[in-house]
């Protein structure tokens, strides 16, 4: 079993798919869902994880950009800039997983580990330099 982080993107059209449904009962997958915008006649999005057999995850995300959905497994819905950031370390308590955290104790330079993170957003507003930008 694996753990796989999806950022699923769905056009307008395809807003009104059960997928979080299809990807428990027809492909075996365990779902947990950190954020979500899905409202019909809009474009949503889905930021998860999903745990499985790995032959299983990749079926289901076969199938459902099949629909026209973007499957991203490295944006977590946040994008952190190395140029923007002047390591103020705001971020660094308000991150709960520690994606963003301080890299170099010498330095004081703050990095970012994207395997880290889970999209909470709690960076956003707390950069003063707007280092980090959400992408929703």
């Amino acid at each position: 079993m694996i753990t796989k982080k999806l950022f699923l993107y769905f056009p307008r059209c395809e807003t009104e798919k059960p997928i979080v449904y299809h990807f428990v009962k027809d492909y075996a997958l365990i779902v947990n869902i950190f954020r979500a915008k899905v409202t019909a006649d809009e474009e949503g999005f889905l930021l998860l994880d999903v745990t499985g057999e790995e032959k299983d995850i990749e079926k289901a995300i076969a199938w459902v950009k099949g629909f026209n959905v973007t499957v991203n497994e490295t944006n977590k819905g946040m994008q952190w800039s190395k140029e923007s950031c002047t390591s103020c370390g705001a971020c660094t308590p308000h991150c709960p997983t520690d994606a963003l955290h301080i890299a170099d104790m010498r330095t004081r330079r703050i990095g970012f580990d994207t395997e880290k993170c889970i999209g909470c957003l709690c960076c956003i507003d707390i950069c003063p330099f707007k280092a980090c930008v959400s992408l929703f």
